[in-house]
């Protein structure tokens, strides 16, 4: 078909108003030299740090490296196809995630990329995965409970919400099972978890996403996975990218609690990019600023004013550590950190104490600042009679003969060790938790046989929660343990103990 005249001179009309006369400027630049992931470019001289940058081959970059006449670029996907010449563009903008509603439930890697195979994420927004801390001035006080469901921790080591509280311990001694249980705690308690796994098995990330999925805490959970497969730079940047995401949620006044499993593997990861980028090399070839590292981190875990969207971000960093040397350079960092650690010792969890929670070793700086009335009040004497039972315990194992006072310590210290073992995977609610430690903190279970003392405690605060389901409602909603409340727990325990007393004896 031919087109007339007039058709053609109306399309040509159409086209010339429709012309963008718009100058653009593109700065792009040239590689030099590609390796290990680390690409240098010439020619980017007004990138800035931690801006992202695209290649030819469309994998993205960030720039982490400024020199006088190159830029040092760590490559976040495959260097297959980058070689020197290849063409790197400016983007303008720094290196930066999804975030919103539609990541929960999800498995993103550190760009917030799904790798569960359910389809694209249709993102609120898209933050900057380094960002300033929140002021001084915007910050509330830490005073909210955050229940871990962990007898030993809510008791001893309480966390609150807004809080940084470290793991740290030997390897294989239940660091990520705690992270796991307070994650699987908050279920119904409006508290959205973010777990970071950083440097770790494909296969492992995978079992805590099963575990997870079988107890319903997916729901309101988000995985950012950078796998020991993955690149440094993904590794580096996942504990990041996992903070700008729980900062979305703070920011709409909702409560986060973020894992980072764990952050020896992600200095690791920067002492590789470090390396790459000749950087100079200090103690045990970490650059200089290491310490800078996890405090930037770290600092923007806190509890918002109403003024600031009164969210708050609580973090459990994990640390592990080589022989139980928590004076090693990474730990001791983390440590001057954080509020507090729960230091998790190999010989209690080979001695069958699980958690191995060390109490003297265990600190929380906000302490009972963040703790329940109910617990804090049945656990006051709890840490002190552990202390003692561990003093006493360490000068009699070799005496034979005991006077009755210091056999009633070590067998009242003995049965307090036996409550605070917890099976894995089985977080137990604030009422259970005030009706166990005040039976056993007022010496009413110190008469119940020693292999039976656990089962026996639990028991009894199921039989409470279907006899007087009213009490124990009362303790979980007000977090108070009232006068009536204690006047029926000692009650229902003496008549529980003459009905099963009988059992003892066979």
């Amino acid at each position: 078909m031919k087109t007339k005249p007039e058709e053609m001179i109306s399309i040509l009309r159409e086209e010339i108003e429709g012309y963008d006369t718009r100058v653009r400027r593109e700065e792009t630049g040239t590689v030099l030299e590609v390796g290990d992931g680390i690409a240098t470019v010439y020619g980017l001289d007004k990138a800035l740090y931690g801006e992202l940058v695209e290649l030819d081959t469309g994998v993205k970059g960030m720039v982490m490296d400024l020199s006088l006449d190159s830029v040092g670029v760590v490559l976040l996907g495959s260097e297959a196809g980058v070689r020197e010449g290849t063409v790197v563009r400016r983007t303008g903008r720094a290196a930066g995630v999804p975030v919103g509603e539609a990541l929960i439930g999800r498995v993103v890697d550190a760009l917030g990329e799904p790798i569960d195979g359910r389809g694209p994420i249709a993102a609120a927004a898209r933050l900057p995965i380094e960002r300033e801390a929140s002021g001084v001035l915007s910050r509330e006080p830490v005073n909210v409970p955050l229940q871990t469901g962990i007898l030993a921790i809510d008791a001893m080591v309480p966390i609150g919400r807004g809080q940084r509280e470290l793991i740290i311990g030997d390897r294989e001694t239940g660091k990520t099972a705690i992270a796991v249980d307070a994650i699987l705690n908050q279920k119904g308690e409006n508290v959205i978890c973010i777990y970071v796994a950083i440097g770790q098995k494909a296969s492992s990330v995978a079992r805590i996403r099963d575990t997870l999925q079988k107890h319903g805490a997916m729901d309101y959970s988000i995985l950012v996975s950078a796998t020991a497969s993955d690149p440094a730079p993904l590794q580096y940047i996942a504990p990041y990218a996992g903070a700008a995401m729980g900062e979305y949620f703070m920011s709409q006044g909702k409560d986060v609690l973020i894992v980072y499993d764990d952050l020896s593997k992600h200095a690791v990861a920067y002492r590789t990019l470090s390396l790459l980028l000749k950087r100079s090399p200090g103690r045990e070839a970490y650059p200089g600023d290491v310490f800078y590292l996890h405090s930037r981190l770290l600092e923007r875990a806190c509890r918002l004013t109403k003024e600031y969207g009164g969210g708050s971000m609580t973090a459990l960093p994990i640390i592990e550590t080589q022989a139980g040397d928590v004076s090693a350079y990474i730990p001791t960092n983390v440590i001057s950190i954080t509020d507090g650690q729960i230091y998790l010792e190999s010989d209690l969890f080979f001695a069958g104490q699980r958690p191995a929670v060390n109490v003297g070793l265990s600190v929380s700086r906000v302490g009972g600042a963040a703790q329940t009335r109910a617990v804090k009040k049945t656990a006051g004497t709890l840490r002190i009679d552990l202390a003692r039972f561990r003093e006493l315990e360490v000068f009699t194992q070799f005496a034979s003969d005991l006077d009755e006072t210091t056999q009633k310590t070590l067998d009242h210290g003995r049965r307090l060790l036996e409550l605070l073992k917890q099976p894995l995977y089985h977080p137990m609610p604030v009422s259970r938790q005030a009706v166990v430690l005040y039976a056993a903190t007022n010496g009413l279970l110190d008469d119940v046989p020693l292999d039976k003392v656990r089962a026996f405690a639990l028991d009894f605060a199921r039989e409470m929660e279907e006899a007087h389901a009213s009490v124990m409602e009362e303790i979980q909603s007000t977090g108070n343990l009232s006068a009536p409340a204690v006047e029926a727990i000692r009650e229902a325990l003496e008549e529980y103990k003459k009905r099963v007393s009988a059992t003892w004896q066979g």
